[in-house]
């Protein structure tokens, strides 16, 4: 075996290099000082190498190494690598609702319905089992690094799992598994029917049953049995589920997903069947949905609320998504913006009521709704701020979706322990009325204007009646009622906001040093808002959310 020398004569000849336990960096090589040429086979490998061996063999591997790297086979420049992002140990967050899924979908750019087999954002039709890891590992590790999400949803269809191709994509879902993620596999129906019905009910069982054999098992894969099935009466979608859950009854049911009526847009119907009991429900909604969208974050939670009913708890928002391409910014004030109002309005229901949800999509080429971009080495984010309400939906350790107070913003005020928001009385408009705490309706008495003062503290002015929230009287006693009153600029007319780390906020008045409360820790609706010495309950807590 022939070694290096550091008596810089012209490197020539078959090599064999080895690391210091002796084994062999394989290939042929010819290398020479002189002329600066080189044959190799895999030129960016014995560069990794040659300064791997730099300890052990000094200078000549320098002298070898410098070589290489100025001359290539043609003695014409090379252009770098990209380089590749680092991999991130992630964790994860913790998810809220139902199984704490928090995840992205991740799909196909023909937007997953297709009448062949489907091929995933950044892979390629062709792509072996092996290849399919690579590139799975790369892109998941973007999922990790860039969101902290715990759950990817991916599509299948009878021509992806009854094919050739299959073999390739099990490369991605078995490497997303053992990066420790969840894994939905949601069924799509093809491309040329687009009917909302499954295509062939042979083909759609036959394709079922290779996938719970294969996945059955799997605590962390849970099956989706039919995306978005439009084309269905209630009672024919419900005849499908039952005819499913029969076929497959080891797959627990805590593992199942079963998509509401319509684009499943509404779950009530199918979360009522008792024979579905223990299933979890698969709810979409998108501001397309409707003819006239509401521009407010409040009617979007309501429109939310309405089509979830009582199910929230095994509720999984499979699908929601606004533009991320476009550079608006979440955080500011929505300004009568359907997107903005429909993003904050979801992510905030998400948040308040633990609704488990899946962006869609995480990654999708060319969809301006996608959060992801990934050009074949790299993922970045497509909107920092569409991150964040993505995040914040997940239960993600971050202030309570309102990082900026917007002056020319509506608020909410909504106390945590009871669900209701600070209100003016009879939504009265005259000096001196008490704030009381009641039912969300949407109404202008319920919504306040926050302007700051000076030193970290701001005013509230009532939207209906332009007067400021105040301490009546001016008082600095515990248990002082909150009123509304003039303007006048007061200390006891300013409050400051502290943030926990879970999304609610202390409001403590300038004047008294103490804090906004319901009395007697009250759930009841009508109760007074007062003042009260600073303690932990969740009745001093609350969420200040844009209208």
């Amino acid at each position: 075996m022939k070694r290096l020398t550091d008596n810089r004569q012209p490197i020539t000849g078959n090599w064999q290099l080895t690391t210091d336990n002796s084994q062999p960096i394989t290939g042929n090589w010819q290398l020479t000082t002189g002329n600066c040429t080189t044959s190799f086979a895999h030129p960016s490998l014995l560069m990794e190498n040659l300064y791997r061996l730099l300890p052990r063999f000094g200078g000549a591997v320098l002298l070898l190494a410098a070589t290489l790297s100025g001359c290539s086979k043609d003695d014409s420049p090379v252009a770098p690598d990209p380089v590749v992002d680092p991999v991130v140990v992630p964790t994860p967050v913790a998810g809220v609702g139902a199984a704490g899924i928090a995840g992205l979908n991740w799909a196909d750019p023909r937007d997953n319905f297709v009448d062949d087999a489907l091929v995933l954002s950044g892979l390629a039709a062709g792509d072996t089992y092996a290849t399919v890891q690579t590139k799975t590992e790369t892109i998941i590790n973007g999922f990790q690094s860039r969101t902290n999400a715990n759950t990817v949803r991916l599509p299948i269809n009878p021509t992806t799992v009854l094919g050739s191709s299959w073999a390739a994509y099990t490369g991605a879902i078995d490497k997303t598994l053992s990066k420790g993620m969840k894994v939905i596999l949601a069924c799509w129906e093809g491309n040329s029917s687009r009917n909302g019905l499954v295509d062939d009910n042979t083909q759609f069982f036959l394709m079922w049953q290779t996938v719970i054999a294969k996945y059955g098992s799997n605590a962390n894969v849970y099956f989706e049995v039919f995306n978005e099935p439009h084309g269905y009466t209630q009672a024919n979608l419900a005849a499908l589920y039952a005819d499913w859950l029969s076929r497959y009854p080891a797959v627990p049911r805590g593992r199942v997903l079963l998509d509401g009526t319509g684009y499943a847009q509404d779950i009530k119907g199918i979360g009522a069947d008792s024979r579905f009991n223990g299933c979890l429900l698969s709810i979409h909604i998108y501001d397309f949905f409707y003819n006239n969208p509401t521009n407010t974050a409040a009617s979007w939670e309501k429109a939310f609320a309405d089509n979830l009913g009582s199910y929230g708890s095994r509720a999984v928002l499979t699908e929601y998504g606004a533009f991320l391409t476009t550079g608006v910014d979440f955080n500011s004030a929505i300004e009568g913006d359907v997107k903005k109002s429909y993003l904050l309005g979801i992510t905030n229901f998400c948040r308040q009521q633990g609704i488990a949800s899946v962006y869609w999509p995480g990654l999708r080429t060319g969809d301006s709704y996608s959060l992801l971009q990934f050009d074949g080495r790299n993922t970045s984010i497509s909107n920092a701020s569409g991150l964040g309400r993505v995040q914040f939906a997940w239960g993600a350790a971050v202030t309570g979706g309102t990082d900026t107070f917007y002056p020319t913003a509506n608020y909410r005020l909504i106390n945590r322990n009871s669900g209701l928001v600070a209100d003016v009385n009879s939504a009265a408009t005259t000096a001196g009325a008490n704030i009381i705490q009641w039912y969300q309706n949407g109404a202008t008495n319920q919504q306040w204007k926050v302007q700051a003062t000076s030193g970290g503290y701001y005013k509230l002015l009532n939207r209906n009646s332009n007067l400021a929230l105040d301490v009546n009287g001016g008082s600095p006693m515990p248990a002082a009622n909150i009123v509304q009153s003039v303007d006048n600029g007061s200390n006891s007319q300013q409050w400051q906001f502290t943030a926990s780390t879970d999304g609610y906020y202390k409001v403590t008045n300038r004047g008294s040093s103490q804090v906004l409360d319901v009395t007697g820790s009250s759930t009841t609706a009508g109760a007074n808002l007062v003042q009260s010495a600073a303690a932990s309950g969740n009745n001093q807590q609350w969420l200040v959310w844009q209208q």
